[in-house]
């Protein structure tokens, strides 16, 4: 059966290649998500939704107030404070290790309504993954310990009272946050302590995921909002050898939240630290811009319900996430004695990415959080030091880069308010984690319903995400061992 399997692959193999050179569009159903097609609308005017409502749902509904986690704004009944937390991670061709914890990334002291996840070089950049046909193997792990931190270990759900723990010593990390207590929160433990009651573990399910070689973007959606995403559809951008294969460039995920239209951008841009490089990465941004396009077979029914947005910038609100590699344009003297004083600031006046967008060559009218946080590339993996500060690492077998702020969110869009920016610590790679928590107004009357048994349908909805994860893990082991 095994070999079966990796023939049949096998056989595949100069088509995907042949795509995959050709940037060949995606068929929209062609990425994994929690969305089963068990029931499927055809007409027009579900504007090419590849958002299915399982049968098990039902068509009854409830009010909002009584979703937990959404945030009503009591000024408009029609109004929704999401949480929206957005990370990106270089992970420098290195498949998660065996206990790997992705607790000080995607633990927030609040609830989360929306993980967005970006990563780099999951797999490494060599020429057999750039040329060759896609290695899902480690995506398919990503999915699974992220499926696993959300799902199982409750990260970002609260929990009961009586596994609440005494807040650590403050540190500064996003750690940091974790220990803060508000009125109603315990950062710790995720834990809501409003009137000593605890409210119940959240679940999440997988909206999308999208590899291009190394880059990777999944989005998750917390299950009470899961039947309200319409419209999903991905693209592929490359922009790396020969100007247009995949070891450089973008993956991009669109999306419709109760008719607002959001559109999560994970780059890789051009590498480098010679003059000029700065320009070709300002290209990258221009070329995704322009290249980006989701597609949609039907016309516009009316004014009312138009057409799904098919660029970047026709979207309700942006986030763009990545190794955007801009590094800083000083000396090397005077870069390491302020790195040695933690002068962030002095530094920051130095980088390429503040300098371009200032000259509107590149991000105009994008917004980027202040940045009070380390310089997060190049360190020496497993370790707190940078390779350019450390006198006896090796030339040969580290690149001596000078350190710089390589990993960004930015964001466009009204209703959005980013509340944290920070990295996290850790030593799994050359790259440190950088993310950020958005607060999101979402207005809609679609608001005003939701269904009350969808907690029943969890289990079948959710359990997607970790079974196709496995899938894909069987499926790279058989190829292994046919290839043997």
């Amino acid at each position: 059966m095994g070999m079966k399997r990796g023939k049949i692959f096998k056989s595949s193999w100069p088509r995907a290649v042949a795509r995959k050179w050709l940037n060949f569009p995606a068929d929209k159903q062609a990425f994994p998500s929690d969305f089963v097609a068990q029931e499927r609308r055809k007409s027009c005017s579900d504007l090419d939704s590849c958002a299915v409502v399982p049968e098990d749902i039902g068509v009854e509904r409830w009010s909002i107030e009584k979703t937990r986690g959404l945030r009503v704004n009591p000024s408009c009944s029609e109004s929704l404070d999401l949480r929206m937390l957005v990370g990106t991670w270089n992970v420098g061709g290195k498949a998660p290790k065996e206990g790997l914890s992705l607790r000080d990334w995607l633990n927030s002291p609040t609830p989360i309504d929306i993980y967005v996840l970006g990563f780099q070089e999951i797999v490494p950049l060599n020429a057999g993954n750039v040329l060759g046909a896609e290695d899902s193997g480690p995506a398919a792990q990503w999915l699974s310990l992220i499926h696993q931190a959300l799902n199982t270990d409750g990260i970002g759900s609260p929990t009961s009272n009586s596994q609440q723990q005494a807040p650590q010593k403050p540190r500064q990390s996003f750690s940091d946050l974790l220990a803060l207590e508000d009125d109603n929160w315990s950062g710790e433990t995720g834990m809501c302590t409003a009137g000593n009651k605890a409210m119940r573990r959240r679940q999440y399910c997988l909206a999308a995921s999208k590899q291009m070689v190394g880059i990777f973007l999944c989005v998750w959606v917390e299950a009470d909002l899961y039947k309200h995403v319409l419209n999903l559809k991905i693209s592929s951008v490359g922009r790396g050898v020969m100007g247009f294969l995949g070891n450089k460039g973008s993956v991009s995920i669109s999306m419709t939240l109760h008719g607002t239209s959001f559109c999560f951008v994970c780059t890789h841009l051009t590498s480098g630290e010679k003059e000029g490089d700065e320009l070709k990465r300002n290209s990258d941004v221009t070329e995704i811009l322009k290249k980006t396009r989701f597609s949609h077979s039907c016309r516009a029914t009316s004014e009312a319900h138009p057409l799904p947005p098919e660029t970047i910038l026709d979207h309700d609100k942006v986030i763009w996430l990545g190794d955007l590699n801009y590094r800083l344009s000083t000396g090397c003297g005077e870069t390491y004695e302020l790195l040695r004083n933690n002068d962030w600031q002095a530094l920051l006046e130095k980088d390429q990415l503040k300098l371009e967008q200032r000259a509107g060559r590149v991000f105009k009218g994008w917004e980027e959080g202040r940045i009070e946080f380390a310089p997060t590339y190049k360190y020496i993996t497993n370790s707190d030091h940078y390779v350019a500060l450390t006198s006896n690492s090796k030339p040969s077998k580290e690149k001596r880069r000078t350190p710089a702020w390589c990993d960004r969110i930015l964001w466009r869009g009204l209703g959005m308010k980013q509340l944290w920016y920070v990295r996290g610590e850790c030593r799994f790679s050359d790259h440190r984690p950088v993310y950020s928590l958005f607060s999101v107004r979402v207005d809609s009357a679609a608001t005003n319903s939701i269904k009350p048994s969808i907690d029943a349908a969890l289990p079948s909805l959710c359990a997607a995400a970790k079974i196709q994860a496995e899938e894909l893990l069987l499926k790279a082991e058989t190829i292994d061992t046919s290839l043997q």
